[in-house]
């Protein structure tokens, strides 16, 4: 039995039921954590306490930023600005190759030191000039009942919402999950079953429900990032395979970017990701049909460019998280042949960059009262 989850830690989860045998089961995600009294599940923050389920992370966060929107990655959705982000620990994924590893696993829950309210949060994000919120770092689905409190509060100030997430999660949080969120990119980690096994403890069916439902069933605009482990989700029939499923079943309009892996958490001894297998697989998702494939996590000005897939006008010439040249009009039409580039977009200014500004905040933070 572990550890005894404190009074103060306690707060009311939704999604769970009562077994007949006196267990708990968490509906949250296809985990589906059996539990008895005291003991957490598998993402170490949600529990049981008191013969019900609750949530230990609420309002406690691993850190508080302001980020590029293009960092998350989101490159059609509001280009050049900047995004609060925030997260908490844990994860219900067992990634060995985490790239945020001293974030998603942390069992040492000290190590929450920013404390802050959902209207906190969406005052802050107001205060800093920020046009929208981030759910990341850690998976916001562990997090669920303060994120959707957080994002009721941002859009009470007029700001949108965005989730990292794996989309690993059961039909009916899915469906109130995104109902609250304005933009997602969600990882798609790999094309192989047998990968989201043995690599993440996962399954990858659950991951292709929630990205079908979030195109086709929200207003939540979507994109989709999988980072390219060598030896692993590199190959040619796989990458070829996934980008043909996205054109199939979600069309050629959603964005997918290929991110460069860097050795991590229980896969030190896996190199990191070459310029050429990143090249490559850009050009084998084109290929199959896609509009909008992104190079992540390196320099790249081509692989990093928004090309009108009219005209290939260069419309959005980035490197990295730096856009180097504009050139859409407000309703995101290419000013060369008209044609409409897919996204979310709107007057676009002077650019927040690569900057990553760190945020200090506790529960008496002085922006509280917006």
């Amino acid at each position: 039995m572990d550890e005894v989850i404190g009074p103060d830690r306690r707060h009311p989860a939704k999604y769970w039921h009562t077994l007949a045998d006196g267990r708990v089961q968490c509906d949250l995600c296809p985990r589906d954590c059996k539990l008895h009294e005291g003991q957490r599940g598998a993402c170490f923050v949600r529990g049981r306490a008191e013969s019900r389920m609750v949530l230990t992370t609420y309002g406690r966060s691993s850190g508080f930023c302001i980020d590029p929107i293009e960092k998350k990655p989101l490159n059609h959705f509001i280009p050049g600005s900047s995004v609060f982000s925030f997260g908490t620990a844990g994860c219900n994924l067992a990634c060995k190759f985490c790239q945020n590893w001293d974030i998603s696993k942390a069992r040492d829950m000290d190590r929450l030191m920013d404390e802050a309210s959902p209207q906190a949060i969406a005052c802050a994000a107001r205060e800093y000039g920020s046009k929208s919120a981030a759910f990341t770092y850690n998976d916001p689905v562990v997090f669920f009942e303060y994120a959707l409190d957080t994002a009721t509060a941002c859009h009470e100030l007029g700001l949108k919402t965005v989730a990292v997430t794996a989309g690993y999660m059961h039909d009916a949080p899915r469906r109130e999950f995104f109902a609250k969120m304005d933009a997602a990119n969600i990882d798609l980690k790999s094309f192989s079953e047998d990968f989201y096994v043995k690599l993440t403890g996962a399954h990858m069916q659950p991951i292709l429900d929630t990205l079908v439902y979030v195109h086709y069933a929200t207003d939540c605009w979507l994109e989709i990032t999988t980072l390219l482990i060598p030896g692993h989700n590199d190959s040619v029939a796989e990458l070829r395979g996934l980008a043909q499923w996205i054109v199939r079943e979600l069309g050629p309009d959603v964005p997918l970017h290929f991110s460069a892996f860097h050795p991590d958490w229980k896969m030190r001894d896996v190199p990191p990701t070459p310029a050429a297998t990143l090249a490559n697989a850009r050009h084998i998702a084109l290929d199959a049909g896609l509009h909008y494939v992104y190079i992540g996590n390196v320099h790249d000005v081509e692989g990093g460019t928004t090309f009108c897939p009219g005209c290939r006008h260069a419309a959005v010439v980035r490197d990295w998280y730096d856009i180097r040249h504009y050139d859409l009009t407000p309703q995101g039409n290419c000013p060369q042949c008209g044609m409409r580039i897919a996204g979310r977009f709107g007057d676009y200014g002077r650019p927040f960059g690569s900057r990553h500004v760190p945020v200090v905040m506790d529960a008496h933070s002085k922006i509280l009262p917006c």
